[in-house]
């Protein structure tokens, strides 16, 4: 694959833990899970619908592969942008634990994570797509793998569960590719790395200083 490109759905505060339902994921007590649905619209089912159109493959953590096979098998439509997408395509889990692979295309990442990613980059195709998996996603991050953040913001702040960027992540600058928005309020974010961030004093001009 040419590119590894991210998709994960984020409140105002940076969290990205159990966006689509209150059960998802409640892991160290986080009981504020579902907070994507109120602002899902026709806008945000267009643009989902148009990024999974450029996937070649997906690469998911362990706990996204099982709400997504727990799902889109069932959804047999052909004309449908994402299931059809989703079980034609191959899905790469990666995960040290058994998952369920019968869902067609699936296969466990051998190895390293971080070596199979490089090995697939340096492949020619089109784009090999995270969506959510945040704990695989920070790995990626970490290792400078990601091409493209496509980050979804929603108007809630939740004050706890698992942020993106959680302290000591090591700093880094993005290049703004574009901006959408969804009659419902959410803001997305579309980001390419940039190196690391350039820090300055900001000064008035002298004009506004009198």
């Amino acid at each position: 694959m040419s590119s590894l490109t991210a998709m994960t759905f984020l409140t105002l505060d940076g969290v990205y833990q159990a966006p689509g339902g209150q059960d998802e994921d409640t892991s160290g007590g986080f009981d504020l899970g579902g907070w994507v649905k109120p602002f899902y619209d026709e806008d945000m089912a267009r643009l989902v619908a148009e990024w999974f159109s450029q996937a070649d493959a997906f690469l998911l953590g362990r706990r996204t592969y099982e709400i997504f096979a727990a799902h889109w098998p069932k959804v047999t439509d052909p004309g449908d942008p994402v299931a059809s997408r989703l079980n034609t395509l191959p899905k790469y889990v990666a995960s040290r634990t058994t998952a369920d692979l019968s869902w067609t295309g699936a296969s466990i990442v051998d190895g390293d994570v971080v070596e199979f990613v490089r090995d697939q980059k340096s492949r020619p195709g089109g784009e090999l797509q995270v969506h959510g998996s945040g704990a695989l996603l920070q790995t990626l991050i970490a290792h400078d793998l990601v091409d493209e953040y496509r980050l979804w913001l929603y108007p809630v702040v939740l004050g706890k569960g698992r942020r993106l960027f959680p302290e000591g992540v090591a700093p880094k600058g993005f290049e703004h590719v574009g901006t959408r928005q969804t009659a419902a309020g959410v803001t997305v974010l579309v980001l390419r790395p940039a190196g690391k961030p350039r820090f300055d004093t900001f000064r008035l001009p002298e004009d506004l200083k009198e």
